[in-house]
């Protein structure tokens, strides 16, 4: 939820080719093609369905470029940006690409798809497994506020879930014969909270992006644990139609940062059994390592967890540092944020404050990568 290439300098790939051991993913650039990432028989991290290898999701988010564009507004007329972007990725030592698709792009109406959508995302799964790379497909963003069609907002729920449905189908049939999957995450960070009157769906803007979404408008008698239930058992329905395959998570507020020990409803017992693994975001506060650790704990319940959003916001570089190496008892995967501008280009150029805290980090994540995916 942070708003913030080009080759690297030759030292920085003398330092990635430590990277490249059997935790880090195939050796060459291409995917195999029967290489699915799946959940290891313990249920606590990772590993490849064929050589049983283990897999270790250390990337970035990739939702808009320097310029704080969405992805979908110029994946299609500046594609060699995107396959620019991906490459510079890779080369800092990333395996794993958070992508973020909106519900606008993709749906035209109540029933008809976006085709020309679906044909980019099919170029864009071919590019992440001609580079090497596993995306962690994240969809139904309603991010900018002005791009989201009133006759969604405008639905009730049955209908806009079965939009929703229609969206899964549509990115699962198109992504599930792919060894590029990494997952897929049904939304970022919904939440359960009612608004009968006002109507609004996409609550508290984060700079210029609305990452919040909620499920539903109205309770209508029924418990948080029960809409969250019935919500997540259509998605994944509709993802299985076509894909039996691919690991299925949903990115959530640690809501035991705010409430500690609070217990998250999509993780509960009832709602959980749906998915492979967990993934919370969380943004460390400065002096409160320990505490987001504790927050972490809570959600170790036997499935694989990855920390799909991190970035030193509110702390510093050598706190996030502590953050990860605190949580590596519990975290299977860890995915911070990348936006289009390499380092070469930052130490070339008088950074503001938000462009040098961007910068130490994605030194901090060159320089992270061999200790990350060394062998376990």
């Amino acid at each position: 939820m942070v708003m913030m290439t080009k080759p690297l300098i030759a030292c920085l790939f003398t330092v990635l080719c430590l990277a490249k051991t059997s935790a880090a993913g195939p050796a060459s650039d291409k995917l195999a093609k029967t290489e699915f990432v799946t959940v290891s028989q313990d249920g606590r991290h990772f590993v490849f369905s064929g050589s049983r290898r283990r897999f270790i999701p250390w990337g970035f988010n990739y939702d808009h470029d320097r310029s704080n564009r969405l992805l979908e507004t110029y994946w299609k007329a500046e594609w060699e940006t995107v396959v620019d972007d991906f490459e510079e990725m890779k080369a800092m030592g990333a395996n794993t690409v958070r992508i973020h698709l909106q519900v606008s792009r993709f749906m035209k109406s109540v029933q008809e798809l976006n085709q020309e959508s679906l044909h980019l995302l099919g170029r864009l799964v071919r590019l992440a497994e001609e580079k090497g790379l596993y995306l962690d497909i994240t969809g139904l963003g309603c991010y900018d506020r002005n791009d989201v069609p009133q006759w969604y907002n405008d639905l009730a729920e049955a209908e806009r879930w079965a939009v929703q449905a229609q969206f899964w189908e549509a990115v699962a049939e198109t992504c599930s014969n792919s060894p590029a999957i990494f997952c897929y995450d049904l939304m970022n960070e919904p939440i359960l909270s009612e608004d009968k009157k006002g109507r609004d769906w996409t609550p508290g803007a984060f700079g210029e992006r609305y990452f919040v979404q909620r499920i539903t408008l109205d309770f209508a008698d029924r418990n948080q644990q029960q809409i969250a239930k019935a919500w997540v058992e259509k998605l994944v329905g509709a993802i299985r139609k076509h894909d039996e395959n691919h690991l299925i998570t949903i990115g959530a507020i640690p809501w035991a940062l705010t409430w500690p020990g609070a217990k998250d409803i999509l993780y509960s017992k009832e709602v959980s059994r749906n998915f492979d693994f967990v993934s919370v975001h969380f943004y460390p506060r400065h002096g409160e390592v320990n505490k987001a650790l504790k927050a972490l704990a809570v959600y170790d319940i036997g499935k694989p967890i990855v920390i799909e959003e991190m970035f030193p916001l509110s702390c510093s570089v050598p706190e996030l540092d502590k953050f990860i190496d605190g949580s590596r008892k519990l975290a299977a995967g860890w995915i911070g944020f990348y936006w289009g501008k390499t380092l070469e280009e930052y130490a070339k150029q008088k950074n503001s404050t938000a462009e040098g805290i961007t910068q130490a980090w994605l030194k901090y994540f060159v320089k992270k990568t061999p200790d990350i995916l060394k062998e376990p």
